[in-house]
């Protein structure tokens, strides 16, 4: 039998959960906004300050003297800079963006002259990961997880094709991408011609080779590439790192995922280290 207070129960539970449930889509919508900043005027502003641009998206057919300022902007600070069209840009934001959007990242971005001389200076072989076009999030996020635990000094990205370093990055990273510096280099080909110069040993990590992991050296002044899992490592890459090595498969599936072949990598390194 039912009772006036079972009603008033009721109904003080469906407000609860509608309130509970308006306050989390609140949250979650100025979670999912405020990682991104648009109009010319703000992006602009924000690149002329110090703060941290990830990427800049522009309307595809847009010109004006502030996309010029902007172009010289970006470029100064190896920014990539995505031509769209209007309706993803209107998918972002319902509001009056103006042609033109910009991602913040979460992090700072570390030059990677200043990494390899900190190792150095802290009296440690260095230890670089090179990251050859890792888009998904969660991979990027689980390697520097594994890469922060392996004692790597530092991870290279290039400006474009890279994972987006917001929010959710450092959530799968679990928190390790706080800690983990992250040079953006707009070639990784320079970047590796950079690190060879700076003595380290640059090593690719890829199935074209008959080389394996256990065979290599890896006890010195060391950068690993890491490729993606659709198209691996560029071969632009391929024909300047110092050796190649690959990880011995011994199943049906002839591949790891990224993130735990990246482990398998560095842990080889502790390893031999210690």
């Amino acid at each position: 039998m039912q009772t006036p207070n079972d009603d008033n129960n009721r109904n003080d539970n469906f407000r609860e959960k509608r309130e509970y449930s308006s306050s989390r889509h609140n949250k979650a919508q100025r979670q999912t906004t405020s990682n991104f900043i648009f109009g010319w005027h703000p992006v602009l502003e924000a690149l002329r300050s110090d703060k941290t641009i990830d990427k800049v998206l522009v309307e595809k057919d847009f010109k004006s003297e502030e996309m010029t300022e902007l172009m010289q902007l970006v470029k100064k600070q190896s920014i990539y800079v995505q031509r769209v069209p209007t309706e993803k840009l209107n998918r972002i934001t319902r509001k009056a963006h103006q042609g033109v959007v910009a991602f913040i990242s979460e992090i700072d971005f570390v030059p990677l002259e200043n990494i390899v001389a900190g190792a150095y200076e802290a009296g440690k072989d260095p230890l670089i990961l090179i990251l050859d076009r890792i888009t998904d999030v969660r991979n990027f996020g689980a390697i520097v997880r594994s890469a922060e635990c392996a004692g790597v000094d530092g991870i290279v990205v290039p400006t474009r094709l890279t994972a987006q370093m917001g929010a959710d990055a450092v959530k799968t990273s679990a928190g390790a991408l706080m800690h983990m510096p992250i040079c953006r280099y707009r070639s990784l080909v320079g970047a590796v011609n950079f690190l060879k110069e700076s003595g380290l040993k640059v090593v690719a990590c890829t199935e074209k080779t008959e080389n394996q992991i256990y065979d290599l050296k890896l006890n010195g002044p060391l950068a690993i590439v890491m490729g993606s899992e659709e198209v691996g490592i560029s071969g632009e890459i391929l024909e300047i790192v110092d050796e190649k090595m690959s990880l011995p498969m011994m199943g049906k599936i002839g591949s790891l995922n990224v993130s735990v072949a990246t482990g398998v990598a560095l842990y080889e390194v502790v390893r031999q280290r210690n």
